[in-house]
């Protein structure tokens, strides 16, 4: 959902770029050494998961597993994802250097909504089904965030010149939905048998990596 450089206006950038220092600052302030495996684990997948990609309009369609992300990763989503963008703005040309901010923010915040919304749920004994609808959840909050504030920020710059652009954006994103569902719940499955630490209540899985919220 990398939207396209040269279609914002300056303004928009501007607040892109803000909310993106802002968001950034906090996440490596609560960053702790412990969680970096875990953090260069999903900004490594969010990295892969964009590589593959189909042109859409003025945006793209692909993986995007930033729910799954702020999931587990909370504020940190925002430093692992500005990697993880950087990389490809260097080596695919994916979106560009001035757009970064706000393609960081459409990325990041509903991670992060997903993270204040659901990590709450996460058990380390937590059920097969329970899984599945925190994976459906965190899919449809990432995909569905992203889709909404990108949609948001082409109508907010652009007016009605963009209605049909965001129309094609949102639908083209339907089957990610699915796709960003099933693999998340697939992660969560998996760091329940490899890590269940990671599903441990915030509090507790905190106190057990040795990180400490400042």
């Amino acid at each position: 959902m990398h939207l396209s450089e040269g279609v914002l206006h300056t303004p928009v950038l501007l607040a892109g770029v803000a909310l993106a220092v802002v968001g950034v600052a906090v996440g490596l302030h609560r960053l702790d050494n412990e969680r970096l495996p875990l953090t260069a684990l999903f900004a490594a997948a969010f990295f892969v998961a964009g590589t593959i990609h189909v042109p859409v309009g003025i945006g793209s369609v692909h993986l995007i597993l930033n729910g799954i992300a702020g999931l587990f990763l909370g504020w940190a989503v925002f430093p692992a994802f500005l990697i993880a963008l950087l990389l490809q703005v260097l080596f695919f040309s994916f979106g560009g250097f001035a757009v970064l901010g706000v393609n960081l923010c459409v990325m990041a915040l509903p991670a992060m909504a997903a993270y204040y919304l659901l990590r709450g749920y996460l058990q380390p004994d937590m059920g097969s089904m329970a899984k599945l609808l925190t994976g459906v959840g965190v899919g449809v909050i990432g995909v569905g965030g992203a889709g909404a504030l990108a949609s948001f920020v082409l109508a907010l710059d652009g007016g009605k010149h963009y209605q049909d652009l965001i129309a094609l954006l949102l639908l083209s994103h339907l089957p990610v939905f699915v796709l960003d569902g099933i693999i998340s719940y697939g992660v969560i499955s998996l760091l329940g048998k490899m890590y269940p630490v990671a599903l441990q209540p915030v509090a507790a899985s905190q106190k057990t990596v040795g990180y400490s919220k400042r």
